[in-house]
């Protein structure tokens, strides 16, 4: 990337003079003013997959349109995902505001949070929206688990993800739904650094580190090639659109409708809808790793202007979760995958390693090539933005 310099693994403490991104982050860059590269991949996907609000008021109501129009004569027109936190709700509120009818696929793995699911219900249930639950098998799920912490990877969550976008692919496949309306959004989500979690779509890289660490065979868990991925969502059968980049989307006003329209109550942090994300990011990460999310997730509410920089550095200061919770936490992770304190001690201990270490699209040439042409092109799309303030068709 043009004005930035390459960081090794040694380095002398440095933090991004506009974000609150550091070198906690093995491979950030930084240009000759201090800004990272993680602010110069904001802007790009800012002006390439953001919606302004001329596009969303010119562009908003055609997209629902065509929508409802392929889904006339279907039970459902969209597919939502739900799992109780912020972005997905404000999702399911939204698409009942602007007339859709979504089915809401939810993902169970043994780890919902209570508020979680309360937040799940009393959403589904206010909204009239239908509810398709997929449980996965808990031997199969905690045997993939216990691989992903043996693999001692950052990224130990990628098999939930997975699993997710698999179920998300199946149950449009069965309903003959082809619009899938996603809660992932540049304003909120864009500042995760690659080095702490790669490999959603790669199935050849979970495979590979189950084949490896792996004690019992996986027969159902839910999984798709990046080979069906691509043939389905270049053919036209199904298309995900990522909706609240197409809308004026902020995580403040979005927690206030849900608290006042729904009931909705805050779990305390980004993902903590799950009991194991919340152990993960509160103290796997950090304490082996050295990466604390917040940093990645308050970042990205600096850059879009709903946080200042200031206040994120405040609330860096503060633990991940309390202390209490996360004892708590601990004690029931460990008692659910069934490893003893000392089991547990020797796999914080082991060598951090990471996705190159392992078989995996990731780390093919033809992949990386790919993507190198994707980022020239958004460059390319984001000065014809630049160049011309009216909306892009």
């Amino acid at each position: 990337m043009s004005g930035f310099r390459g960081t090794g693994t040694r380095r002398p403490y440095q933090i991004c003079k506009r974000c609150i991104m550091d070198t906690s982050d093995p491979t950030i860059r930084f240009n000759a003013d201090g800004i990272c590269n993680h602010c110069h991949t904001y802007d790009i996907h800012v002006r390439t997959l953001v919606w302004t609000p001329e596009q969303t008021r010119v562009q908003l109501t055609p997209l629902i349109d065509k929508i409802r129009a392929e889904g006339r004569g279907k039970e459902y027109d969209c597919l939502i995902g739900v799992s109780g936190g912020v972005d997905s709700t404000y999702l399911a509120w939204k698409v009942r505001e602007l007339g859709l009818r979504p089915l809401a696929v939810h993902m169970d793995n043994g780890w919902d949070a209570e508020l979680a699911v309360r937040n799940i219900e009393l959403t589904l249930k206010k909204l009239h929206i239908d509810l398709v639950t997929e449980v996965l098998d808990w031997d199969e799920f905690r045997d993939i688990q216990l691989a992903f912490l043996e693999a001692s990877t950052p990224d130990a969550e990628i098999p939930s993800d997975h699993a997710i976008g698999a179920v998300m692919l199946d149950t449009a496949l069965k309903h003959g739904i082809k619009y899938i309306l996603g809660g992932s959004n540049i304003r909120t989500e864009s500042c995760v650094p690659a080095a702490w979690s790669t490999g959603v779509r790669d199935w050849r890289y979970i495979k590979s580190v189950h084949a490896r660490f792996g004690k019992i065979p996986l027969l159902t868990f839910p999984h798709y090639s990046l080979a069906k991925w691509t043939f389905l969502t270049t053919s036209g059968r199904v298309r995900r659109i990522d909706l609240l980049n197409c809308i004026q989307y902020r995580k403040s006003e979005a927690m206030d409708v849900l608290k006042n329209q729904l009931g909705w109550t805050y779990y305390g942090g980004k993902h903590y809808e799950s009991i194991y994300t919340r152990f993960f990011q509160a103290v796997i990460l950090p304490q082996k790793f050295g990466a604390d999310k917040r940093r990645g997730h308050l970042s990205a509410l600096i850059l879009s202007g709903e946080l200042s920089r200031e206040r994120a550095l405040e609330e860096m200061k503060e633990p991940p979760c309390p202390a209490d919770q996360a004892r708590e936490d601990r004690e029931f992770v460990l008692k659910k995958l069934g490893l003893s304190e000392a089991e547990f001690e020797r796999i914080m201990t082991l060598p951090p390693r990471s996705i190159a270490d392992y078989p995996a699209y990731e780390n093919s040439l033809a992949l990386q090539t790919y993507r190198a042409a994707v980022r020239v092109r958004r460059r390319l799309m984001a000065g014809v933005r630049a160049a011309s303030p009216g909306p892009v068709r």
